[in-house]
C-alpha cells in the first residue's frame, strides 16, 4: 500500500520527497524512522504501534543500545533490527520535548542524523512519521518547518545521495494541514 500522495518534490540529483497519508508500518521503504523518546521505551502513539509490529528482537536491540550508550539525547538518532517489520532497519530518532529550547533545530538534527544513518547502510528509501508533535508538544508549524527543512538540507548537503527517496508518513488532520501551508515556503523555486 502506497498511501496516498500529498505532494512531491523532486531534487536536482533526481531524489524525490513526498508527503503521504499512510500507516508507517506499510510504507513501501527500506527503512522507517520512528519518533522515539530517549530510553527508546515505546510506550504510546507511532512507537508503540511499531513495537508491537516489530516484536521482541527489535525491543531487545533498542535495550541493548540504550545499556551500551545510555540515555539518546533529543536531537540523535540510532538504529536497531527491524524484528517482525519488513524494513530493513528502525531508525530511532529522538525529538525534542516543548521547553527544551531551540525545538526546530533539535528535530532537524535528529532527522538528519536518521538519513545519515541511512546513507551509511546504503538504503534507497525512508520514511518518517511526525516527530516531536505529539505527547511532545512542539506547536505543528515549529514541526512542519523542521519537517521540511530536515529534507531541504539533507539533499542540499548529498546532491548524489542513495538515499533515493524520502518519505513523510502522516495521518489526515492539522499537522498535515500545517506541513501542506509551509510546503511551499520549504521548496520556493
Amino acid at each position: 500500500m502506497a498511501g496516498t500522495v500529498i505532494k512531491s518534490k523532486t531534487f536536482s540529483g533526481g531524489q524525490t520527497f513526498t508527503m503521504v497519508v499512510n500507516d508507517i508500518l506499510f510504507e513501501p521503504v527500506q527503512c522507517i524512522v520512528n519518533a522515539a523518546n530517549g530510553m527508546l521505551a515505546h510506550g504510546g502513539g507511532v512507537a508503540a504501534a511499531i513495537a508491537e509490529a516489530a516484536g521482541s528482537v527489535l525491543l531487545a536491540d533498542c535495550r541493548e543500545i540504550v545499556s551500551q550508550r545510555g540515555r539518546i539525547s533529543s536531537g540523535h538518532a540510532v538504529v536497531s533490527k527491524a524484528g517482525d517489520l519488513p524494513f530493513r532497519g528502525v531508525i530511532h530518532a529522538v525529538g525534542p520535548k516543548m521547553g527544551e529550547g531551540d525545538e526546530e533545530s533539535k528535530i532537524v538534527k535528529a532527522l538528519r542524523e536518521a538519513f545519515d544513518l541511512a546513507e551509511e547502510r546504503r538504503w534507497k528509501s525512508l520514511s518518517f512519521p511526525a516527530v516531536s508533535s505529539g505527547i511532545f508538544l512542539v506547536p505543528h508549524a515549529t514541526c512542519a518547518r523542521a519537517y521540511l527543512r530536515a529534507v531541504r538540507e539533507f539533499f542540499a548537503a548529498h546532491p548524489l545521495s542513495e538515499l533515493r527517496e524520502i518519505r513523510l508518513c502522516l495521518f489526515m488532520g492539522p499537522l498535515l494541514e500545517t506541513v501542506q501551508k509551509e510546503w511551499p515556503k520549504a521548496f520556493a523555486d
